[in-house]
């Protein structure tokens, strides 16, 4: 593992990870809130149940979360010799903290929250200077670096900001957009697009 993936190898990997988080950040925010409307309803016969799943659907979310994270800083970060791939994962390490803040409480939210920041601000760094602003993976790193200043920070203005300079500057370059990622790029901007109507 301590040679530079190839970029479907980071794909897939990146996929893989992505479907198994996914299909449990789903389930807990379900649970979730079953568990706020039963608190409402003041049901405590469900609640004890529901909040023990609730535990074993975060202590699966931690393991994944820990899983990737050791293998980022372990190898591929490490490994990563293009400008893209370092973006990429240092992206992906911000991702997988931010998984870790929405669920964790107090302390450990802080911390998860203190390294997503980081990880999102070397991966923007980096971008700036080795990728166009059209490029997919700088415009998806925009997208979840501002969704992490909206709901793990509570910061709309600093998230707004971002997602506006991202698509601005996008707009701008819009001749340097290659035929192969058009359409990864266009869906990313409608995207920063969508998040700045909800959050304005």
């Amino acid at each position: 593992l301590d040679q530079e993936l190839t970029i479907e190898e980071r794909n897939l990997l990146s996929v893989a990870y992505k479907n198994v988080i996914g299909a449990r950040r789903a389930s807990w925010r379900i649970v979730s809130s079953i568990e706020q409307k039963e608190e409402a309803k003041g049901n405590e016969s469900q609640l004890g149940q529901i909040k023990a799943y609730r535990d074993k659907i975060e202590a699966e979310l931690a393991k994944i979360c820990e899983d990737i994270l050791e293998v980022l800083d372990g190898h591929l970060i490490k490994s990563a010799e293009s400008g893209e791939s370092k973006v990429f994962y240092h992206k992906m390490k911000g991702d997988y903290h931010r998984y870790l803040a929405e669920f964790a409480t107090g302390d450990k939210r802080a911390v998860s929250s203190d390294a997503s920041l980081e990880a999102y601000k070397a991966a923007s760094s980096i971008a700036t200077v080795e990728l166009p602003p059209t490029h997919p993976i700088r415009l998806g790193l925009a997208l979840n670096f501002s969704v992490f200043y909206y709901e793990i920070l509570n910061a709309p203005d600093k998230a707004c900001q971002l997602a506006k300079q991202a698509f601005d500057d996008a707009i701008a370059e819009l001749d340097t957009l290659s035929e192969e990622s058009y359409k990864d790029s266009t869906l990313i901007m409608q995207l920063l697009r969508d998040n700045l109507t909800l959050w304005t």
